[in-house]
């Protein structure tokens, strides 16, 4: 096991990033200097088996909302949230599959499954195998993930020993889906194996960029007498953008400034246990933070447990499985409450998620002012199976969507909603997923 020393504020990526201005002339004079905005970025989280949508739903809609029991946590960020309501996964309703299996593999990419030999939850069901397309997050990640040493990064918690369509949400490409890490030690290994043990001192460091930089410039000077009056200007404009640089990595948080490397402490005996599923939850959530603030990567997915998930939740004060509970009718008082402290424990969950990306400043804001956070289910509500009105939550401001609302839509396409979001990263298509179920961006 990798010693997990945390680094300064202002590490190893600050270096890097000056160490990036020692491009090939021809580079410079082609114009392709480095970007100054922080990146976007794009994290989709998940958990399992529908919500209570009576304490989850705000009942006003637009900025005046009033968060209810199970999205209460989310107070602090209500201006960087996105409440939508009355999505209903349409595509669910066609092709091979039962309704965990069709709202599983269809969450991120609407589309239909593929047909296969994993039997469903009736015997009605024709049987399935994966999902027919990609996934908005690897739509996304050939978008923006070109210049990071991870494309996209996938983690999760007790997914599933068996892999199947219950147990996997992401997918690169027709029948091939991602599995995530859900050992919170190997994937730090795999992320931050190759940063080095021992940390870099400050003051080392510091001289290093301002080595590079002072290189840079010299490098400019000198070659500048040979150049006609088109490139001198073009290299004059370069090297004020090199001094304007160099005054903000001094000066503001940039882009890898806030890199820590974490601190998982001993791993736990088992990661199955529901003794030690929130401490899984906790560090997965820590990886995924310091994977953006490190620029890792931009693209991410966090599933927490998976489709027809069994976790149970003694930390809560019950032992009930939770797809069981799922199940109880409506009338079943006691299994509803749980429901709802199941549901509210997650919320709490997406809350210290949030708060992680929020505490790091990068360029005028934070992390999460440049990340886009999505939260999806599966299904609606557990006990009817339905993928009608599904509970879907964005946060942050890496989409550029007009947050702090409440929005409620009569039977909107979830279609729509993925178009809205791979868009907003560039992808240029009117359409993501099944054409059937596409009307145009929903948001």
């Amino acid at each position: 096991m990798k010693a997990m020393k945390k680094w300064t504020r202002r590490g190893f990526v600050g270096a890097a990033g000056a160490t990036a201005l020692t491009v090939p002339f021809w580079k410079i004079l082609r114009g392709e200097a480095q970007p100054s905005e922080a990146p976007k970025r794009l994290l989709v989280v998940f958990s399992p088996n529908g919500t209570f949508p009576g304490e989850y739903f705000p009942d006003d809609t637009g900025r005046g909302f009033r968060l209810k029991r199970i999205l209460s946590s989310l107070e602090p960020f209500r201006e960087k949230l996105l409440i939508l309501q009355g999505i209903d996964q349409q595509i669910s309703y066609t092709g091979p599959g039962d309704g965990h299996q069709k709202g599983m593999g269809c969450l991120w990419t609407g589309v239909e499954l593929l047909p296969g030999d994993t039997m469903g939850g009736c015997d009605s069901c024709p049987p399935v195998s994966w999902a027919s397309s990609m996934s908005i997050d690897q739509a996304v990640a050939m978008q923006i993930g070109a210049d990071t040493p991870f494309p996209s990064v996938e983690l999760g918690v007790d997914v599933g020993r068996a892999e199947n369509v219950w147990s996997r949400m992401v997918y690169r490409s027709a029948g091939e889906p991602l599995p995530p890490e859900d050992d919170p030690w190997q994937a730090f290994d795999r992320l931050f194996g190759d940063l080095g043990e021992d940390a870099t001192g400050v003051e080392r460091r510091r001289a290093l960029r301002r080595s590079v930089l002072d290189f840079a410039r010299q490098d400019f000077e000198r070659v500048r007498p040979r150049l006609g009056s088109e490139d001198r200007q073009k290299l004059d404009s370069h090297l004020e953008s090199v001094r304007e640089l160099e005054r903000r990595l001094e000066s503001s948080p940039a882009v890898g400034a806030a890199c820590a490397i974490p601190e998982l402490g001993s791993p736990v005996g088992d990661l199955r246990s529901a003794d030690n599923y929130p401490v899984l939850v906790d560090h997965m959530s820590e990886l995924v933070t310091m994977a953006f603030a490190c620029d890792l990567t931009r693209v991410a997915s966090l599933q927490w447990n998976r489709s027809v998930g069994q976790m149970s939740f003694p930390h809560l004060g019950f032992t009930d499985r939770h797809h069981d509970l799922s199940h109880e009718g409506d009338s079943n008082g006691a299994a509803q409450e749980k429901i709802i402290q199941i549901n509210t424990w997650y919320a709490e969950q997406f809350a210290s998620l949030l708060a992680r990306l929020e505490s790091i400043p990068e360029g005028d804001g934070t992390l999460l002012d440049n990340t886009l956070v999505v939260w999806g289910n599966e299904l609606g509500k557990g006990n009817s199976h339905t993928r009608r009105n599904m509970p879907f939550l964005l946060a942050g401001g890496g989409g550029g969507f007009e947050m702090g609302r409440h929005l409620r839509f009569d039977g909107a396409s979830h279609n729509d909603l993925l178009t809205s979001i791979v868009q907003a990263f560039g992808v240029e298509t009117d359409c993501f997923g099944d054409r059937r179920f596409c009307s145009g961006p929903l948001i």
